[in-house]
This record gives structure tokens, sequence and C-alpha cells, in this order.
């Protein structure tokens, strides 16, 4: 299996350095490594190049987004690294082809012209919520929404393309859980 793990951290000097998420991200790639697994891992914040980025989508069979949550969402850089990458992929016609709808076919769905089929896509978030927070009806902040709704824009341009998306209500809250989800959620039978 192929893995491109995407670190979305942007450092914040004092406050926000990255040691976590760069924890999670080297966890993952070890985990997939010591099985066998092909690794290649983007930091976006480092810079790439959005054509390389498109080949490493297409080569993918899992993408994992390790990112802290800023502000409710992914940092910034995330959303240009989107745009340049995903727009890239459109162009060549690598990722997608146009968004599924076509004049000779009205009846297919607007989301549905994605090339990435068969391929996951996951996120690994790291947040300074109490887990409480989430699926919570009664929660002041997200009003019963979980960590699935509140990620809706970043897995939706991951369905656009044809991807399918993990999603988990018990995301693991240490490193020693970090193994088990992977294991359990990414590899799956035969891996």
């Amino acid at each position: 299996m192929n893995v491109l793990i995407i670190n979305a951290h942007l450092a914040y000097p004092g406050w926000s350095e990255g040691k976590l998420n760069l924890a999670f991200m080297d966890h993952a790639k070890a985990f997939f490594t010591a099985r066998g697994h092909q690794v290649a891992e983007t930091y976006v914040e480092r810079g790439y190049d959005p054509e390389e980025e498109v080949n490493k989508h297409v080569s993918a069979d899992l993408v994992i987004l390790q990112t802290p949550v800023n502000w409710f969402s992914a940092p910034w850089i995330y959303k240009k690294y989107v745009d340049e990458v995903f727009n890239a992929g459109l162009t060549t016609k690598a990722l997608l082809e146009g968004d599924g709808r076509t004049r000779q076919d009205p009846s297919r769905q607007y989301g549905s012209g994605g090339l990435m089929q068969g391929r996951r896509f996951m996120i690994s978030a790291t947040w300074n919520a109490p887990r409480e927070a989430f699926d919570n009806p009664n929660g002041v902040l997200y009003g019963g929404k979980g960590t699935g709704d509140l990620f809706l824009h970043i897995t939706s341009n991951y369905k656009f393309m044809g991807f399918d998306i993990f999603k988990s209500p018990d995301i693991p809250s240490s490193l020693e859980d970090y193994s088990r989800h992977l294991e359990e959620h990414c590899l799956g039978e035969g891996a």
C-alpha cells in the first residue's frame, strides 16, 4: 500500500511549534513502514510543487491529513495547498474530470467526477478541546456536532475526487492508541 501523509501544521513560535502533529506523523510513518508499506510525506509549511503533490495523490491508496485545529479548521496554508494541488489535478484530469455532471447524462450527480475511487482519506487532528465537547447535544459550542461534521469542508474535497472517507467517533487520544487505530481502520483485511 502507498500512503501519503500531509502535515498541515503552521508554526507559531512560542505558542504552537508543531511537536504533537509531528509525533503523530512520525508514528504513522513508522507504523506503515514497519509493515512494508511505502510512505510519502508532505510538510505544507516547507513548500511543495503542486504537480508533484498531484502525483503523490494519484499514487496513494491512503491519504492522511495530519493537522492541528486552529480556530475550528486546518491552518490557512492547507486551504492554499488544496486550491493549488486540486486545481492542478483538475486541469490535468489526473484527480477528477469536472464535477461529474454531463449534458449527455443529466442523471449523473454533482460530485461524481472524481477519479480516485477505491482510495481512502483520513484526518488525524490535534485539538485543544475535550472529547466531551463533541457529539454532545447539550454542548454549548458544537450543539451535538461531531468531528465529522466539523471537517465536512475538508472531507468533501476528497469525496469530490472519489476518495472514501474514513471516520470514527472514537479518535485515539494518545500515541499508544494510534497504532491500534491505524491497524484496525486503515490497513483492513489482508493488508
